[in-house]
This record gives C-alpha cells, structure tokens and sequence, in this order.
C-alpha cells in the first residue's frame, strides 16, 4: 500500500476528440451566429432560415423553391422573369454582357500591340 501512496498522483487525459468547443457558424446573410435549430446550407453557405431570401422580392426561400446565380439567391418565378426579360443571364440580372466585356478587352489589346 505504501507504493500507492509513494506515487505522484497524474492529471486525467481527457480524450482530444471530443471536445465541447464548436466552430462558431455565421450567416452569410446577417453575419450572426447562426444555431443549429436555425441553421440552413444553400450553395455551400450558411444561412438562418428567416435569412434565406429572395434578392429580387425579399421572399422567404427554402431548399425547394430557389436558384442561385452567381452567389445571388432567387425565387423560381422572379429567376424565370429575369431571366426571360432579356434572354441573357447577364442583362437580366443588372451585369454588363460578355459582349461588352470582350469588345473593351479587344480594344486594349490592339491599344498595347506595339
């Protein structure tokens, strides 16, 4: 018994895989911290469910009802109604064309030929 006593007494190892600190998740939207009860993953982001809306109408969205265009959120409808305004994702949805962009670098490149 006295060897017992002789030895040191060590700390408990607490297993380094489970631990109580969780990463902290923000909405993409608010910027808040976004709760697991709350939480919703659109296009690998993180959302609150009341936060996920459409950019157009400010709609409520959920995982069934929306399209995403170039990080932007929208309802079905208002997507299709853009989109048909113009014929072109781009001019639909308030961006300069490939046209425009391609003529302006057409033009700087014959400007830099020497």
């Amino acid at each position: 018994m006295e060897s017992r006593s002789t030895t040191e007494e060590k700390p408990v190892q607490r297993s380094k895989s489970f631990s109580f600190k969780t990463a902290k998740e923000v909405c993409a939207s608010c910027e808040k911290t976004v709760y697991p009860m709350e939480r919703l993953v659109a296009n690998n982001q993180i959302f609150h469910s009341k936060c996920f809306c459409c950019q157009h109408c400010n709609t409520k969205l959920s995982l069934g009802n929306y399209t995403a265009l170039q990080g932007e959120f929208y309802c079905k409808a208002h997507y299709q109604q853009l989109f048909k305004n113009k014929g072109n994702y781009d001019e639909g949805f308030g961006r300069k064309q490939y046209k425009e962009r391609w003529a302006n670098k057409d033009s700087d490149s014959i400007t830099k030929s020497p």
